[in-house]
């Protein structure tokens, strides 16, 4: 018969204890996640996160995966089943960073992911690995526009980048400037180069 300790340690999900450690790592940086500042906040005992992790390794990875999973390949999948039309997809692309609270809330979560990566490899890992999925799936909507393969990855790298510096700014104007803004990337990323 499961006791009282059995229940709490498994009413507590893993999920749970890498939402609190995201939490954390947002709120007050990595330096902060620790278990025994995540069980106090969790109103848990240190055992109960050792019945989930084998240490905070393993759930500072966890962190990593659930991000991973969540802003490039649950966000790409997302994005290539909401549209055939490769114009779409890419305006869907551009409005990624102004889409309310939840954009507000992904561009919290990867600016302290992408500061933690400046000094931890396992993290600097997870992001070159996502930069380099989410670089390659606007280079297949440009390939779908008919770019070639070097210049669809030029005018990925461009819009990727446009992306990270716009979520980060996404305050700035009001709706009418943004969608001129975007309005502008979309038609300057189109444009064919001259020789």
């Amino acid at each position: 018969m499961p006791t009282d300790i059995d229940r709490a340690r498994t009413a507590l999900t893993p999920e749970r204890w890498t939402e609190a450690a995201t939490e954390v790592l947002v709120d007050q940086g990595i330096d902060h996640v620790r278990v025994d500042v995540l069980a106090k906040q969790l109103n848990v005992t240190r055992g109960s996160f050792y019945w989930h992790f084998k240490d905070r390794e393993d759930l500072l990875r966890a962190v990593l995966q659930a991000w991973r999973a969540r802003a490039t390949e649950q966000l790409t999948a997302r994005l290539e089943r909401a549209h055939d039309d490769p114009r779409e997809q890419l305006r869907d692309l551009l409005s990624l960073p102004f889409r309310g609270r939840s954009a507000v809330r992904a561009a919290r979560i990867e600016l302290a992911i992408r500061a933690w990566a400046r000094r931890d490899a396992m993290a600097r890992a997870f992001v070159d690995e996502a930069d380099a999925a989410r670089i390659g799936y606007i280079a297949q909507v440009f390939s779908a526009l008919g770019f070639g393969i070097a210049e669809a990855r030029a005018r990925a790298q461009l819009l990727y980048s446009y992306e990270v510096a716009a979520s980060l700014l996404a305050p700035q104007g009001g709706e009418a400037q943004r969608q001129e803004r975007a309005s502008f990337i979309e038609r300057l990323l189109l444009q064919p180069l001259s020789a």
